[in-house]
Parts: C-alpha cells; sequence; structure tokens
C-alpha cells in the first residue's frame, strides 16, 4: 500500500471480504474470483475509482476448459481524466505442479487469447497481464510468453516451467543452470506428449505448435535494474522463497500501447537469504511485491502526466 499503486492484482487471496473492507478504506474498489473446487483461494483485482473507472469485467474459471481448478481475471478499464486511455488487466495465477507444463500452457493461451478479443472490443487497448505464473525467466514457458509461440514436441513437459532446477541448494550452491541441458532421457520423454496433453497445451491435438496473439514484453526485464538483483534476461533474481523454492515466478507483461517507466527493484539474493524463507516477519508473503509504473506511449493533447498508471502485483 506505500506504493500507493492505481491497479493492484493480488493471487492466493483466501479473506477476500477482510480484504476488501481494508481496501475500501484505502480508497479501493475490488473484484473477486475464487478457485473452483473445495480451494478457499482465489484472485482479487483492486483500482482507485477516481483514477479508472470499470468498463468491463470477465472471470475465467479454467476447471471448464479442462485446465485445473486456477482462476484469472480480466478487467477493461478507463482513465478517468482521460477517457481515450484504456487498459486491459489481466490477473493470473498459473497451475504450481511443476510436472504439469501443458496445463500451465494452456492456461496462459486461453488467457492471453480472452484478453486480445478484448482489446479488440475497446479499440484496440493495450494489455497488462500479472500474476504468477509458476514459471522461470529461463523456461520454456518463459519463452512462449515472450515470443508468442512454442513447439511443445520439442520439450519434456515436465520441464517446461523450470521450477525444478531452482531449490534453494542448487540456486545457492550455485548449479542453478545444470538441469537445463537437454538429456537423452529427456529427448525420449519429449516424445511422450499424449494427444490428451497436446490438446491441452495447444487447444488442439492436431498441432504440436502452441501460440498466443499478444506480443509481450516483461516490464522488469525491460527496466534495467541493479546488478546484484537482476538475471541474465533482466528478470529479478527471486520474487518467491521458501524450503523448496528460490527463484521467479512472478511478471508484469505488457502488449504495445503503453510502456514501463520505472519498477520497484527486489531483494538481492544475500539479503532475501537472510530472511530464513518467506513469509516473515517483515514480509508477510512468500512473494515478493512487483511494482511497475506505465506510460501510454501514443501522445495526446492531454498533459502526459495524467497517463501513467502505476501496477502492483502481490502474492
Amino acid at each position: 500500500m506505500r506504493w500507493n499503486p492505481d491497479i493492484i492484482c493480488m493471487q492466493e487471496v483466501d479473506k477476500y471480504f477482510d480484504l476488501r473492507n481494508t481496501m475500501e478504506k484505502a480508497g479501493y474498489v475490488g473484484s473477486y474470483k475464487r478457485r473452483t473446487g473445495d480451494n478457499v483461494d482465489g484472485c482479487a483485482t483492486f483500482w482507485k475509482p477516481d483514477k479508472f473507472r470499470l468498463l468491463e469485467r470477465e472471470s475465467i474459471g479454467f476447471k471448464g476448459f479442462g485446465l485445473r481448478d486456477n482462476v484469472a481475471q480480466l478487467s477493461v478499464f478507463e482513465m478517468c481524466r482521460v477517457e481515450s486511455r484504456r487498459l486491459v488487466v489481466g490477473n493470473i495465477h498459473v497451475l504450481y505442479n511443476p510436472s504439469r507444463g501443458e496445463v500451465k500452457l494452456g492456461q496462459i493461451r486461453f488467457l492471453s487469447s480472452r484478453a486480445q478479443l478484448l482489446s479488440d472490443r475497446w479499440g484496440n487497448a493495450p494489455v497488462v497481464l500479472g500474476g504468477d505464473f509458476n514459471s522461470t525467466p529461463q523456461s520454456a514457458i518463459y519463452k512462449f510468453l515472450s515470443t508468442s509461440e512454442l513447439n511443445v514436441k520439442l520439450y519434456n513437459r515436465r520441464e517446461l516451467s523450470g521450477q525444478r532446477s531452482c531449490h534453494p541448494s542448487e540456486v545457492l550452491g550455485g548449479n542453478r543452470e545444470s538441469r537445463s541441458s537437454i538429456s537423452v532421457m529427456d529427448r525420449v520423454l519429449n516424445d511422450c506428449w499424449t494427444d490428451e496433453e497436446v490438446k491441452a497445451a495447444t487447444g488442439t491435438a492436431n498441432s504440436h505448435l502452441v501460440m498466443h496473439p499478444l506480443q509481450l514484453n516483461s516490464s522488469y526485464a525491460t527496466v534495467k535494474g541493479s546488478i546484484n538483483t537482476r538475471d541474465s534476461n533482466g528478470e529479478p533474481l527471486a520474487t518467491s522463497y521458501h524450503s523448496k523454492f528460490l527463484g521467479t515466478v512472478d511478471y508484469l507483461w505488457y502488449s504495445e500501447g503503453v510502456l514501463p517507466i520505472r519498477v520497484l527493484d527486489t531483494l538481492p539474493i544475500d539479503i532475501l537469504t537472510r530472511t530464513g524463507g518467506l513469509p516473515c516477519k517483515k514480509i508477510g508473503s512468500d512473494h515478493l511485491a512487483l511494482v511497475s509504473e506505465f506510460a501510454f506511449s501514443k501522445s495526446t493533447i492531454e498533459d502526459d502526466n495524467l497517463t501513467t498508471p502505476a501496477v502492483l502485483c502481490l502474492d
């Protein structure tokens, strides 16, 4: 809250109504989509009504599409002071299971497709997708997000997310990249995709190529940060830290029409590891917050200072 963002995306929210009361006192309104099944958490999006008005929203339950109980939200916002400025904001919590890369791809593919439809409906509005993608910057899923396509048959679906190579002992021991090379067994497993798994990833059993319609860039990879906090892709070295994982899985992706001006840098690994794991006394989540200030890239006669919303992704 101390960053005073205009729009906030949260995941793993399990006490929404209590949170909503707190957020309303701080000047926000919000929406919520609970995970399906027996789960008690979900995604929540909050915004300042004096800065943005909600034009349309869509809640996505992936269960209805055979893609597990995860959920996502899409919101179309319009700036109150500059009505020509519209923005599609997506909020997603991708499946955690490291072995189910096909489901992760399917969830991201579906969200991106729906975001593009909303963008088209509202005058080619730019898109920002934020959330916990449960995939690392070195992964094939990250490549899919940044290049808009991926041939799934070239990869072992159990390694698509890169999560397995981010155990704290491996990361701190300097072996983070050791599992990225393709072994003989990996090549064998690459050919073991069932038609059902291919369909989950690509949307059809007849194609091994999964695609999404957005041209996305990562906010943090675009805005240069400290050498102590960024990896070779420019992403944070870590956005999550617990007993089984130390690495980055959270992102703010953006399309043409907006540009990140600045971001809140994350913690260096040596400082983060001093906490002993998240959450801790000073950080109440097992994820670090990502904050980015965006400017609309097309010039207008209005003051540009009116066109720079800040988007915050919390887990």
